[in-house]
């Protein structure tokens, strides 16, 4: 079949959502609809029985959210697991049974736990609609580039069968892809799995590396940097250099609130052992550690303490999942005051604009090293005026001292 302009329309059209429809309208007819007013030059914002009635194919790209306090910008180890929530989903499903005019192609794109689709979603869609489950490997501040640069592509059919939509959407992937993904291809339950379980092995990455980092500030004369770098150069039985940076914990909308999601998993399939756990706890004691130590150099220097970035990651504002809350809920939890500095912040508790006097700064954000799988190699420039005599605090051991500010870098305990 000819791609050269396919209708398509996003349910969804938020902080991914948006992103992934404008990069498909370069190529392709795009409607969009959300719950919410959104405005976009390039897709064409619609109600949505105007898109389903318009639309060929209809991407379902909404939340699947968490409840409150499970996002992980706060401990939540110790509370009882909870699965994702699906009412955004069903509810979307339902409307494009309510309006379509015809059969669709209906894409789902949220990420759920395996056995969701089947068990949840397929038996409410209407029967005339064809289906595939799609979620994609994505991250705020570089929805774009992701989009048309996945590492791989994953679909999911009713039996794992590459015909049929699965064939088709491929063939549109290919249109707007910019780099040469492979396309991974089985059941919905094998797909759920893939992307729950890719997420969940970079936290297990990150808690381990940032064990490293703890083992070197108890132990000292060891620049945890040195042992990492060697770990991500064995691709003999280990693994590749990505995520292999020992620096701030993991974050963020999807990687805690899925490793929380498969504690509940494997409570509900009783599957003996809790590894999920275990991550999110290592998680937690990681921020712990490293809050008691700003404290400690607050309390020795007569210092405040300033964690800048906010927003769980540099460029973007969303606080949800934020590791930089997690490490203030600790200072906070030893007695002592946190601000924050980031001019992105969703969240404005604690934020200041600026810092009058010297300080003990959490550099909580490091873009190069976020963002430079994407080509970007910009540094990260403070969000505010430091001051001599300030004390920062460098996770990822990238700053130097100088203009009277001296940096700590954290992991690093060679003797200097």
């Amino acid at each position: 079949m000819s791609f050269e302009k396919q209708k398509i329309g996003w349910i969804g059209i938020g902080k991914l959502g948006m992103d992934c429809a404008e990069a498909m309208a370069e190529k392709h007819d795009v409607w969009g609809y959300d719950i919410y007013q959104r405005e976009s030059d390039v897709i064409k914002v619609v109600g949505i029985e105007q898109l389903c009635q318009n639309a060929e194919w209809i991407f379902i790209a909404v939340p699947t959210p968490h409840a409150e306090g499970y996002d992980g910008s706060v401990p939540s180890s110790h509370m009882e697991p909870k699965d994702f929530g699906h009412d955004a989903v069903i509810d979307a499903i339902n409307k494009v049974n309510q309006f379509s005019n015809g059969p669709k192609k209906v894409v789902l794109v949220s990420t759920v736990l395996p056995g969701t689709t089947r068990r949840h979603f397929i038996p409410l869609l209407d029967k005339k609609h064809d289906f595939v489950y799609n979620p994609y490997l994505i991250a705020m501040g570089s929805v774009r580039w992701d989009m048309v640069n996945p590492e791989m592509v994953m679909i999911g059919t009713e039996d794992g069968s590459i015909t049929g939509l699965a064939a088709e959407l491929i063939e549109l992937y290919k249109t707007i892809m910019q780099n040469d993904p492979r396309y991974e291809v089985g059941t919905w339950d094998e797909c759920e799995a893939i992307k729950i379980f890719y997420n969940t092995y970079i936290s297990a990455k990150v808690g381990i590396v940032n064990m490293i980092q703890d083992f070197a500030m108890k132990i000292g004369n060891i620049n945890v940097d040195v042992v990492t770098n060697a770990l991500a150069k064995s691709t003999m039985r280990l693994q590749g250099p990505k995520y292999m940076t020992a620096g701030m914990g993991d974050a963020g909308a999807c990687h805690p609130r899925d490793n929380i999601a498969l504690r509940w998993l494997a409570q509900e399939y009783d599957i003996g052992y809790d590894l999920f756990d275990t991550i999110m706890h290592a998680r937690e004691i990681q921020a712990k550690n490293l809050a008691l130590f700003l404290v400690e150099q607050a309390k020795e220097h007569g210092l405040g303490i300033v964690i800048h970035g906010k927003a769980y990651k540099p460029d973007v504002e969303y606080c949800i999942g934020s590791y930089s809350t997690l490490v203030g809920h600790y200072v906070k939890g030893s007695g002592m005051d946190v601000k924050y500095l980031d001019p992105l912040a969703d969240d404005p508790t604690d934020v200041v604009q600026s810092v009058s006097e010297p300080a003990v700064f959490l550099w909580a954000h490091n873009r190069k090293i976020t963002y430079e799988y994407t080509g970007d190699q910009l540094d990260t420039e403070p969000y505010a005026t430091i001051l001599p005599g300030s004390i920062i605090v460098d996770p990822w051991r990238k700053l130097k001292s100088s203009n009277g500010i001296k940096v700590i870098h954290y992991g690093n305990t060679r003797q200097q």
